[in-house]
């Protein structure tokens, strides 16, 4: 294939601001553009994009700045004979670094000494209340790049970490691997349990009523993965009946979370607006994977990430 331009999608400002990567791709051969959606495609075009546009099926190859592609409708994708390619295997420093963040911040109870900030209160916590991490056991379900991240650094931190995986293999920080038919057996006793899957037909709406009945009462959700793999009212009921004991939430249904969501209310709840992987370094781990594949497509080789 002979590349002709690598055209910059306006969308990817959802993730950082566009002319970072026009200007970290500017050392390719070919012409780096900025466009919008009135932008045409067509053979040897390269496009970065945030999400789908169905122009985007005229170009040769579309490769999208997030690892999720569940946006992107990979049979007609297929259909047009377009490459697709996705950014997973990057993200596993900021969003492990994230989760250990949340967890810290319920076990030390740095959100409720902030909300106390705020309302200028002095409170100091009840005996009960703080715990350390180290020999609390962490649940990751799903242990691909943003799993092993987030094991990583958890088994640094003393925690006895244990994950569910569809093989069941081992990996390496992670003492037990269930596979997902012991999902409730693998969350059953575990702290905190952490979701960091991709979104299929098979992890959509995995974790609901049986699952949070199956969680200690003491328990954290931690969602890094997307909003659809909980069910959103299961865990609303949870955190109102205070059979868990709180959840930290990066993805939601929908997004931006709506302003009337009770998700906003519960002081056992850490909301962010899907920032895990945020990171003033996002641009240039994009670059690099783009820059990586012209030179695979350039030399006929396989792309990294190639989803179809």
């Amino acid at each position: 294939m002979n590349i002709e331009r690598v055209a910059v999608d306006d969308s990817v400002a959802l993730s950082f601001p566009p002319a970072l990567l026009v200007e970290a791709l500017s050392d390719l051969d070919v012409p780096v553009e900025l466009v919008d959606e009135t932008e045409s495609y067509g053979a040897g075009d390269v496009v970065a994009s945030f999400g789908h546009r169905d122009s985007f099926l005229d170009a040769d190859w579309v490769h999208c700045v997030r690892a999720g592609y569940d946006e992107f409708p990979v049979g007609v994708y297929e259909e047009a004979g377009t490459r697709l390619t996705n950014s997973t295997g990057i993200h596993g420093t900021a969003v492990g670094e994230t989760v250990v963040g949340y967890m810290l911040t319920f076990a030390r109870r740095l959100h409720a000494y902030r909300d106390s900030q705020t309302a200028r209160e002095w409170r100091p916590p009840r005996h009960e209340e703080p715990f350390t991490l180290a020999g609390e056991r962490l649940c990751i379900v799903g242990l691909g790049t943003l799993g092993r991240g987030i094991a990583e650094r958890a088994a640094a931190l003393g925690m006895e970490v244990v994950g569910v995986r569809r093989s069941g293999a081992s990996v390496a920080n992670v003492e037990t691997v269930y596979t997902p038919d012991d999902l409730l057996e693998a969350i059953s006793d575990a702290r905190f349990v952490a979701l960091a899957t991709p979104l299929t037909p098979e992890t959509e709406g995995m974790v609901g009523k049986a699952e949070f009945e199956a969680m200690r009462e003491d328990a954290y959700l931690i969602n890094v993965a997307r909003g659809p793999v909980v069910a959103e009212s299961a865990l609303i009921d949870a955190l109102e009946a205070e059979s868990v004991a709180g959840a930290a939430l990066d993805v939601f249904d929908e997004e931006p979370l709506p302003a009337e969501s009770p998700l906003w209310e519960f002081e056992t709840a850490l909301v962010s607006p899907h920032s895990s992987a945020a990171t003033n370094q996002h641009h240039e781990r994009i670059a690099g994977l783009v820059r990586e594949n012209v030179a695979n497509l350039e030399a006929g080789t396989a792309l990294r990430n190639r989803v179809i």
